[in-house]
């Protein structure tokens, strides 16, 4: 008697760090992967530490400088920590970049007054990070478009410290020490901005609510 055949078992998704080694390998394909796993929280990202620059375009253009360096520092890649920490220093990077631009040509730096970005598809990775050690969760009371868009200005409103610790965890992901290493600070610093950035946005929304 024959043993039945077993189904086979499902084929486990290639790491990040795998595929950008394979991309480095010259496997496109690869690249094409990442691309599609991490764009849009990465967009999110640079959107909101930049601010609202209505019609400048910046944050597509910062977006797409943030992939072409991933492309071109690809050669020397190495998976020393996490994928996702590489990226988004590389994006802090870019956003910088383009902040001390600003700040030395005299332009506006954020403009606090315009209103947030467009929420939809944005609420759920930044509920999720403050609602990471919350007893109440007040986001889930956050039930109307105008709620959300209260969210997220306060958001925009943190120190710019805060707001992109908070930002690194909730849309990136990142751990603390990742957030530390990413922003080039102490494990201890880390965390505290994180705990304002929380405390923070919990006091707006428990005003506003």
């Amino acid at each position: 008697m024959t043993a039945p055949d077993l189904p086979a078992p499902p084929e486990m998704s290639p790491s990040d760090e795998a595929l950008m080694l394979a991309y480095a390998g010259g496997d496109p394909r690869a690249f094409a992967t990442l691309y599609e796993r991490h764009e849009r929280a990465v967009y999110r990202f640079i959107l909101r530490r930049v601010g609202s620059l209505s019609g400048s375009g910046v944050a597509d253009e910062l977006h797409q400088e943030t992939w072409f360096s991933v492309a071109r520092q690809a050669p020397r890649y190495q998976p020393t920590a996490r994928f996702t920490t590489w990226l988004y220093t590389i994006a802090r990077s870019r956003v910088i970049d383009h902040l001390r631009r600003l700040q030395t040509s005299g332009g506006p730096l954020r403009s606090l007054d315009a209103e947030p970005a467009d929420a939809d598809g944005e609420l759920p990775a930044l509920a999720a990070g403050l609602q990471a050690d919350s007893a109440q969760e007040p986001l889930q009371q956050l039930q109307t478009r105008e709620q959300a868009r209260a969210f997220l200005a306060a958001v925009d409103r943190l120190p710019s410290e805060q707001r992109e610790a908070f930002l690194l965890q909730a849309e990136a992901g990142l751990s603390v020490e990742d957030i530390a290493s990413a922003t080039g600070v102490g494990a201890e610093t880390a965390k505290s901005r994180l705990r304002y950035a929380r405390t923070k946005l919990r006091q707006a929304l428990a005003a506003w609510l």
